[in-house]
């Protein structure tokens, strides 16, 4: 069982503007669920939104005005015979504050004042609504989440994606097709949690190591690539020539059983290993180290993987990533492992 102050600490890696000056109370309470976690910073996200301006759009309206606005829809009002009340059916944009992310961020706050949240928590979503109230309501099962932020929104970009993982998190629909509440981070998503929190900390906490989620080229014989899958690694550490590709994997079983004897997800590793031979490949006219992980989420299970093979040349391991106890050690977990690829003993 992960303890809901350390998904809080995930979350601020993910999210780094979780460490700013404004979300610093949310970081010091105390949760009994998850949901409540993320109704708190949701409900804090909005309150800083407030201070700024609820964002604006140009939206697309048509009304029958008696004075003209924007442009005349002659065959609406013949259609609705808008003149014999002297009136025009006009076609214009208003600059509003029913925006989409404003209808999402909605959505989503009315989502929660349905679910198992405490009616203090409730009770400040719905005092930040009231400056909702022009803003319309979507349909969660239909939300286009294919955002594009700049400088005039880029204030909305974590609060959307904590109504992306409330929204998909918390609700889903039976096969009678009515609602239900179900646990809240399920392993679908705790696992992209989990993959973004272990990359996001590296690349804060060793800015000498470059450290990102890259793709990898397939190294063929000829041009042919037809229906090839994309290699995307979770977490690529390069520094100097050592390379060391993570694949960070959160499941509620780490092996699996065949005949009483545990084993490991073959699929993970026939991943793994191809990942880091095509990657040895590329680098192949400079000097290089290339090895591989898969650094798995500690369960409750009696056999825990912690071995590492020497394969074709090249090094991989298994491990595991204790995330139930305190913060502290789950970082120290992390740090030996740059001190084990890379030497470094110390964040820089």
């Amino acid at each position: 069982m992960i303890p809901v102050q350390n998904i809080y600490y995930m979350l601020s890696y993910a999210f780094q503007v979780l460490n700013e000056q404004g979300y610093k109370n949310v970081s010091t309470e105390k949760f009994s669920n998850v949901t409540e976690l993320c109704a708190a910073i949701l409900t804090k996200g909005i309150s800083l939104q407030l201070k700024r301006g609820l964002g604006r759009e140009y939206i697309g309206e048509s009304d029958a005005l008696s004075s003209i606005r924007g442009k005349i829809d002659i065959s609406e009002s013949i259609k609705t015979r808008t003149m014999l009340r002297k009136q025009l059916v006009c076609v214009y944009e208003d600059f509003s504050v029913n925006s989409y992310m404003n209808r999402v961020i909605k959505s989503t706050a009315e989502l929660l004042l349905r679910s198992d949240i405490s009616p203090k928590r409730k009770k400040e979503l719905r005092k930040h609504l009231v400056f909702f109230s022009d803003v319309e309501i979507l349909n969660v099962y239909n939300i286009n989440w294919n955002f594009i932020y700049n400088k005039n929104n880029q204030t909305y970009q974590m609060l959307i994606s904590i109504c992306h993982l409330i929204i998909n998190s918390l609700l889903q629909t039976t096969s009678s097709g009515t609602k239900k509440l179900m646990d809240f981070l399920d392993e679908q998503h705790m696992s992209r949690l989990y993959e973004k929190f272990i990359l996001e900390y590296y690349k804060k906490e060793y800015p000498e190591v470059n450290a990102r989620a890259s793709q990898i080229p397939w190294q063929l014989d000829d041009e042919i690539n037809d229906m090839l899958p994309i290699m995307q690694t979770d977490i690529m550490l390069t520094k100097d020539e050592k390379t060391l590709i993570i694949d960070a994997k959160y499941y509620s079983n780490t092996t699996r059983a065949r005949y009483d004897v545990r084993k490991l997800h073959s699929g993970n590793l026939y991943q793994i290993f191809t990942y880091v031979k095509n990657k040895e490949r590329q680098l192949r006219d400079q000097p290089h180290e290339v090895s591989g992980m898969l650094l798995y989420a500690k369960t409750d299970e009696t056999v825990q993987p912690n071995s590492t093979y020497r394969m074709s040349g090249n090094s991989i391991s298994v491990k595991t990533l204790d995330l139930g106890c305190d913060f502290f050690e789950i970082t120290t977990q992390l740090n030996s492992i740059i001190k084990e690829y890379f030497g470094i003993n110390e964040i820089g």
